[in-house]
C-alpha cells in the first residue's frame, strides 16, 4: 500500500485514532490541559526565569505522557507531577552550578531608565523580593513557593518535596528567618 493511500476508518474505531491511540491518551490531555497553566506559573516562581520555567514543565510533561499509567493511578497526579517538577529544578540546581538569572543593582537600572521616570514602589518591592528569594537554597526557596504562592499545608508540601512534614516547616522556618534577617532597604553603589 503506497504511504498516500489511507486505510479506511471504521467509524466505532475511530477514537482509537485520537491522540496515537494510546491507552490513557485522553486522560493525559485533559490533565495536560487542565494542569499545565498551574505547572508553568509554578516553576516560573521557582526558577525565576520563564524561558527556563517553560523548558523544566516540557522536559517533565514528557516523562509524564511516558509514564501516565503509573501516574494517574497515584492519590494526587497533580502534586505528583508538581514533585517532578521541584526535582527536575533540583536536580537542575546541582547539575548547573551556574545561575542564568543576574540580579543587577538598582544604580545600573536607574542609569538606563529614561529620564523622568519613577517606578512605581511595588515593582521595585517584588524585584527585591525576587533577589531575596533567588539567595536562598533551593528547598528553602521551593517550601516558600509551594506554601505561599501555591498555597498547600505542609502534608502536602512534603508528599510534593519526598520528606517529612517537620522537614517541611524547618525550612520554611529558616528560610522566612533569613528573608526577615535581609529586610532593611540597600543602598545603591
Amino acid at each position: 500500500m503506497s504511504a498516500d493511500v489511507q486505510r479506511p476508518v471504521r467509524p466505532e474505531a475511530a477514537h482509537d485514532l485520537d491522540a496515537g491511540a494510546s491507552p490513557g491518551a485522553g486522560d493525559f490531555e485533559d490533565f495536560a490541559r487542565a494542569h499545565l497553566p498551574g505547572l508553568l506559573s509554578y516553576a516560573v516562581v521557582l526558577t525565576g526565569d520563564q524561558h527556563q520555567a517553560a523548558d523544566l514543565v516540557q522536559d517533565v510533561m514528557v516523562r509524564v505522557h511516558g509514564r501516565w499509567a503509573r501516574i494517574r493511578a497515584t492519590d494526587r497526579p497533580d502534586l505528583y507531577v508538581k514533585r517532578m517538577v521541584t526535582n527536575e529544578h533540583l536536580s537542575w540546581r546541582r547539575r548547573w552550578h551556574v545561575r542564568s538569572v543576574v540580579a543587577v543593582d538598582d544604580a545600573v537600572l536607574g542609569a538606563r531608565a529614561p529620564a523622568g521616570a519613577d517606578p512605581s514602589q511595588r515593582v521595585v518591592d517584588r524585584d527585591h523580593l525576587w533577589q531575596r528569594l533567588a539567595a536562598l537554597p533551593p528547598r528553602q526557596r521551593a517550601v516558600l513557593v509551594l506554601r505561599y504562592y501555591e498555597g498547600l499545608d505542609d502534608a502536602e508540601i512534603a508528599q510534593v518535596l519526598g520528606t517529612a512534614a517537620v522537614t517541611v516547616r524547618s525550612n520554611a522556618s529558616r528560610a522566612l528567618a533569613a528573608l526577615r534577617a535581609d529586610t532593611t532597604p540597600q543602598e545603591p553603589r
